[in-house]
């Protein structure tokens, strides 16, 4: 005779399917939930602040294309130390962005904010 099935959650007996290891979608969800918990605290932490930047860019730069000083970006926010992506320019420039929204320092602590364009990889 074979030892039946438990749940790998709430170790109650699993009816189905031979490679079956959840009872139901709350105790797969609750387990990898429990498996994931500590790296997702990191992620999440990180998703967050790249979506306030995203968030301060898109509110700066309602038109598409935008100037704006330093201190302004700091008032309202946002983390320079993170951003999804860098493109460097044919001429050597550098814009950060954070997912579509984007950045580059120009000079006296101005910044020209730009929506990413399709040719832009």
């Amino acid at each position: 005779m074979t030892e039946p099935r438990l749940c790998a959650e709430c170790s109650q007996k699993l009816l189905g399917r031979k490679d079956q290891k959840f009872c139901s979608d709350l105790c797969r969800n609750a387990f990898n939930n429990r498996l994931n918990e500590d790296s997702n605290k990191y992620v999440r932490r990180i998703n967050g602040i790249l979506r306030k930047n995203r968030r301060i860019l898109e509110k700066l730069n309602p038109r598409g294309k935008n100037s704006v000083d330093g201190l302004t970006l700091a008032e309202e926010g946002f983390n320079f130390h993170y951003y999804t992506n860098i493109y460097k320019t044919q001429k050597g420039g550098e814009y950060f962005f954070c997912y579509e929204f984007g950045y580059r320092k120009i000079e006296n602590d101005q910044y020209i904010l730009v929506v990413k364009q399709d040719y832009v990889k």
